[in-house]
């Protein structure tokens, strides 16, 4: 849950979780469309499925228990390179290179990196790595995650508090906000798309489901067109013939890369 969404966001949802499904194996024989409208709120709903198949795999395969392992991690759904890490350290205290967002940030800034993000990625992984403890790994991971968070902030980080000061060369050169470099951000393409509001007497409204690849992946949605930059110029994307009626105004939704209307 704390992927991509603030801690004080995820409590709430985090213990009804917990209330609803206490362990990982009543996660696993939770239907999916409970546990997506448990999840509704948080966004990014590809974590909670992958969260169900995982728990599915968990009880299936490994008798309800984690694997400690980050190579076995890896295999299971939803677990890429870092959250792999960081359960492998902080669940089983084992050495690992945990690198999210916030620990690039504060590398970055202990090494005064010019390289710019994303292209800078593979060699901050190999510096933290070279900077990992072997003792307490869960510990450590979470203290830079902290760090990160509240300390060592992208905007107006507070140097004069952070523990890792003396030895961060931003901070030594004065400019630690300008770290880490990124590339200059392209201009974000937009899209035009068309949807149909299909209702019956009683108030029922046509929807579909998205495929569980892709964006909004799963999410149910109104029948309508392909997002293209071209637009849509006619109804041969809806969902039946009928005496369609335009329906005056634009909604505009802004994507991570692309605006939609």
């Amino acid at each position: 849950m704390l992927q991509q969404t603030t801690v004080m966001a995820v409590i709430p949802y985090f213990q009804a979780f917990l209330g609803q499904w206490p362990d990982v194996c009543a996660l696993a024989a939770a239907d999916r469309e409970d546990v997506l409208r448990a999840w509704a709120g948080l966004g990014y709903y590809a974590r909670a499925r992958n969260l169900h198949a995982c728990a599915g795999v968990i009880c299936k395969d490994f008798g309800g228990v984690f694997p400690p392992e980050e190579k076995m991690l890896l295999k299971l759904p939803g677990i890429g390179p870092y959250t792999a890490a960081a359960i492998s350290a902080i669940a089983f205290d084992r050495p690992a290179n945990v690198v999210d967002g916030n620990i690039e940030r504060i590398v970055a800034r202990l090494a005064a990196l010019e390289r710019p993000l994303p292209k800078a990625k593979p060699e901050l992984k190999e510096i933290a790595g070279r900077i990992a403890p072997q003792l307490r790994p869960g510990d450590y991971a979470q203290g830079l995650m902290d760090i990160g968070a509240t300390i060592c902030r992208p905007q107006s980080p507070s140097c004069d508090i952070c523990p890792l000061k003396d030895h961060c060369a931003a901070y030594g050169r004065g400019e630690p906000a300008d770290f880490p470099r990124r590339e200059a951000k392209q201009r974000r393409p937009a899209r035009c798309g068309r949807v149909y509001w299909l209702q019956t007497e009683c108030g029922h409204v046509l929807l579909r489901r998205r495929p569980d690849n892709g964006l909004l992946g799963g999410m149910s949605e109104f029948p309508g067109s392909e997002w293209s930059e071209k637009g849509v110029k006619n109804h041969s994307c809806a969902p039946l013939a009928a005496d369609w009626e335009q329906i005056a105004g634009r909604v505009r939704h802004v994507f991570t890369h692309f605006t939609l209307e």
